[in-house]
């Protein structure tokens, strides 16, 4: 049997990407929330549910960009040029988180504010070029006004994404008045996912013949329909578990996540230039592939190995302010 080495890979990319964007996105989300919070104790709290996990989630990311780079070299080097400016703005918004978490333990007073300010500034700007890398993406990076709008509207999108996945984070992890204010800013984020997936998804047909022709094809189409119904019933259970759960919310926002990550990846396969480039017209020869696959195959049992420890190990309520909960 001959192994479809360009298809391993671009799942073994896609699960990178989806792991990267539930895990980094909560602790994106919670640091965009600060800047809902003026007091203070609580902000060390938020980053204090996040301490021991947020530097180790950007190791997906570094992951799913190594195996473009390798698998798939000849969209690498389109991919990347293409977006040139949004993954600026992403390394510039996540150094800015990265410094302003150290430096903000020892500051104090207004400089403590101010790097404060500068953690949340920081995750807006990452999260939102991440969203922005998305729409150009799924456009193909079509010049113009609207497949820049569309990108936008993605950006927006992803950045109340994000915030929702941060708030569940802080329902599941925080106690008392901070708790009932994550739960609060839960249904806010419910409500703007639920905005920007309904107008993200009638954009998207819009911006690419490939994705309408995807979604639009009769019968298939009653059948992609059980997508949706099951986003909208993990919106529903999530909003209602609000109630009654710490551990569920989390739960059910990211299943929204891994169900529009599904749908992506429906609309979008086989292409990692959209319309241009398919997984095996971009792939590296057989022999790199192989070695890459051997070499995957030993790191990324140490890298789940190690997210599953550390998450058992920090699991919980957070007790009190240090940065490392």
């Amino acid at each position: 049997m001959t192994i479809d080495l360009p298809l391993i890979f671009a799942a073994l990319m896609g699960v990178a990407i989806l792991a990267y964007v539930v895990l980094d996105g909560y602790d994106l989300g919670v640091g965009m929330l600060m800047l809902w919070d003026s007091e203070r104790e609580e902000h060390d709290v938020m980053i204090a549910s996040i301490g021991p996990f947020w530097d180790a989630n950007e190791t997906w990311l570094v992951l799913g960009v190594g195996l473009l780079l390798v698998a798939f070299p000849v969209a690498h080097g389109v991919v990347l040029g293409a977006l040139y400016l949004p993954v600026a703005a992403m390394l510039v918004g996540l150094m800015a988180r990265g410094v302003a978490f150290e430096l903000r333990i020892k500051a104090e007073g207004w400089h403590r504010e101010l790097w404060n300010w500068l953690f949340s500034a920081g995750s807006y700007l990452a999260s939102f070029s991440q969203g922005l890398m998305l729409g150009r993406f799924i456009t193909g990076f079509e010049p113009g006004f609207l497949p820049w709008g569309f990108a936008a509207l993605t950006g927006v999108a992803l950045c109340g994404g994000y915030m929702l996945l941060g708030a569940t984070w802080l329902v599941l992890r925080t106690e008392g008045a901070l708790r009932e204010k994550s739960a609060v800013w839960a249904r806010w984020g419910l409500a703007w996912v639920a905005l920007a997936v309904a107008l993200v998804s009638i954009a998207t047909p819009l911006a690419s013949e490939t994705v309408r022709e995807r979604w639009f094809d009769f019968p298939r189409t009653l059948y992609l329909m059980i997508l949706p119904a099951l986003t909208l019933a993990a919106g529903a259970f999530t909003w209602v578990s609000l109630k009654k759960s710490d551990t569920l919310p989390f739960a059910g926002a990211v299943t929204i996540y891994v169900l529009a990550f599904a749908g992506l990846a429906y609309s979008l396969f086989p292409y990692v230039v959209m319309d241009s480039l398919t997984i095996w017209d971009a792939a590296a020869h057989p022999s790199a592939l192989n070695f890459m696959l051997v070499g995957t195959a030993i790191v990324l049992p140490f890298l789940l190995g190690y997210t599953f420890y550390a998450y058992r190990i920090f699991r919980g309520k957070v007790k009190g302010g240090s940065p490392y909960g």
